[in-house]
């Protein structure tokens, strides 16, 4: 004797097996065709459907979609500000750079112009010179020197005159092989023989180690202004004669003091001459 379904199994089957049927085939098509039917006689229906649907869907669409766009903004913001920092870095490293530079470039163009203003003091064609950078001030309250870098490596000897871009400054009293040191005008072992420019009056050059030297063995009689040049007079041989030395000054005890032409509180360079053939001395011009 067969069993039959269960009541409840059979009520739950029942819809599936109705779909397997011809006849849910035909209901089916018989819906499909009336919508067709409907779209083609009216198709504003549907479209106020898709438009209600849109209404009724966006609102949580962009409920959903919020939240991704605001990471999505927040990465790019982060991203930008990263590329911002990075630039910004690059930029003061470039500054920097730039600064370094504008220095390095403001030192070269000082020591260039010192080094033009070496050539204002004209001499002799027939001296060689070398140019030098100071490179210590050697002296104390009672010597008044310096060392400048070059020696005898460069053919520097003891008693080369000294000069810079104004005029006279010393002489070299001592010559290693990379340095030199220069004895001053106004140290007290100093003597140059001078003369008084625009006059034969000749004197020597005293240092006093004070600021100014003197002006020693004038001949009598002789009175002298404020700003009377004062160059070297080659007496002696070892100063070419007509470089710049200073300006005479009247001090208050009616001396004469001399105001160097050079500045040695801004000179960094100077030229060292080192040779001199007089011209006269030369084989085949004495008579």
């Amino acid at each position: 004797m067969k069993r039959r379904p269960h009541s409840k199994q059979f009520a739950l089957m029942a819809p599936l097996s109705f779909w397997d049927r011809p006849l849910a085939s035909l209901v089916l098509g018989g819906i499909a065709c009336g919508l067709l039917l409907v779209s083609s006689l009216n198709p504003g229906i549907f479209v106020d459907v898709r438009s209600k649907a849109v209404n009724t869907v966006s609102p949580l669409l962009s409920a959903v979609s919020y939240p991704a766009q605001q990471v999505t903004e927040y990465v790019r913001q982060v991203t930008g500000l990263s590329d911002i920092q990075a630039r910004n870095a690059a930029l003061e490293k470039e500054n920097a750079r730039l600064r370094e530079w504008y220095q390095t470039a403001l030192v070269l163009q000082d020591r260039n112009k010192e080094l033009q203003t070496l050539l204002n003091v004209k001499v002799e064609p027939d001296y060689e010179f070398v140019s030098a950078r100071i490179i210590a001030d050697a002296g104390s309250a009672f010597v008044k020197s310096l060392l400048v870098k070059t020696g005898a490596s460069d053919g520097v000897e003891k008693g080369n005159p000294v000069i810079s871009g104004d005029g006279l400054i010393g002489r070299v009293i001592s010559a290693g092989n990379n340095a030199s040191r220069i004895l001053l005008l106004n140290d007290v072992n100093s003597r140059v023989p001078v003369l008084l420019e625009g006059s034969n009056h000749h004197a020597v050059l005293a240092g006093l180690n004070e600021e100014k030297p003197m002006l020693e063995h004038l001949s009598k009689g002789v009175k002298l202004q404020d700003g009377v040049r004062v160059v070297t007079s080659g007496f002696g041989g070892m100063f070419p004669p007509g470089i710049p030395v200073g300006k005479v000054v009247v001090n208050e005890n009616g001396q004469y003091d001399v105001a160097l032409f050079s500045d040695l509180a801004t000179t960094q360079y100077v030229r060292v001459i080192l040779s001199h053939q007089d011209p006269n001395l030369v084989q085949g011009n004495l008579e």
